[in-house]
């Protein structure tokens, strides 16, 4: 079989052959159909790293049928199609019996096409990102970044009922989906000043809740500007990672305010995941229409490079291995 790799060099994309795992007694082994690449976490912490990156960690959005089941697995047949937190790869050997960490594993409804599936993992670390700010009907809350973290975050928190919902990105095609999938009102960043419209969009109060989910290199910018959109008393939670720079925090303007890093209760993790599912099945996450790319898996490379090199004309870029 074929799998993801990244061996030592930057930007070095290579598919392996291996044999198809075996599987234990608690083990289902699953044949991919889609997988999910993540411009956050595989771009900046793999993809553009010098040394050579463990397979395991090449991927984490997968959805594929049950070809094989151990014998003391009782929860799923082969046939199930299921999605599951695994690296890309055309199968993939996974615990579910007894998982040492969370459930990795979930069938899908039939509600649910293998390509929404894939974004059930980053799905129900939203929802749970959104249950942590408490926010509801009387908030205004202000995502800044409309990339897969805060367009997801944005779909959770409105049907969490949050009252307003304000994005905040600079490119125009993510400006242009968050309209389409439903926000409240949006601000481009390349053409206006954001903490300018967002008090003029609050009454020049700022809003309950801002959420950092930028990140990158702009991470640092966006944390600076969340501090002056905050409400007193409000609650600035920060999703973004990757900025490789230290994130500036004045006592003058945090002082009244909340900060919180992001932070996912495990003992949710199971509500969180079956409303996760809830809402992809609903279409109150509409995960299809945040896919811009699918590249067959022997183009990986292709795909990887297409998400560090265009970022503008990219939202969700899936890989098949089916065809």
């Amino acid at each position: 079989m074929k799998r993801v790799a990244k061996p030592a060099g930057a930007y070095n994309i290579i598919l392996e052959e291996v044999d198809v795992p075996k599987i234990a007694a608690t083990e289902v082994l699953v044949r991919a159909e889609r997988s999910l690449i993540s411009r956050g976490s595989e771009i900046w912490r793999r993809y553009v790293r010098e040394e050579a990156i463990d397979h395991r960690s090449m991927g984490y959005s997968l959805v594929g049928r049950i070809a094989e089941v151990g014998e003391q697995v009782e929860d799923f047949a082969v046939g199930d199609q299921v999605a599951v937190v695994a690296p890309h790869a055309e199968y993939v050997a996974m615990e579910v019996v007894n998982p040492r960490h969370r459930p990795s594993v979930v069938r899908l409804p039939e509600a649910v096409s293998a390509e929404a599936g894939t974004f059930w993992p980053l799905s129900t670390s939203s929802v749970l990102w959104m249950w942590q700010t408490a926010a509801g009907a009387d908030d205004t809350m202000v995502i800044q970044g409309q990339g897969l973290v805060g367009s997801l975050c944005m779909q959770a928190a409105k049907a969490q009922g949050v009252d307003r919902v304000i994005g905040i990105d600079a490119l125009p095609l993510r400006c242009e989906l968050a309209r389409e999938l439903g926000i409240d009102a949006i601000i481009d960043a390349s053409a206006e000043d954001p903490i300018a419209k967002v008090l003029e969009l609050t009454d020049g109060q700022g809003a309950e809740i801002v959420v950092e989910a930028v990140g990158g290199r702009a991470g640092a910018a966006a944390f600076e500007q969340a501090q002056d959109m905050l409400k007193r008393g409000g609650l600035l939670q920060v999703l973004g990672l990757y900025e490789e720079e230290p994130l500036p925090l004045y006592s003058g303007k945090i002082m009244g305010k909340r900060l919180v890093g992001s932070y996912l209760d495990a003992s949710l993790r199971p509500e969180g995941s079956a409303r996760a599912l809830e809402l992809l099945a609903s279409g109150a996450i509409q995960a299809e229409k945040m896919i811009t790319h699918r590249f067959p898996y022997q183009e990986a490379a292709e795909a990887f490079g297409l998400l560090y090199d265009r970022l503008g004309e990219t939202m969700a870029v899936l890989l098949t291995w089916d065809d």
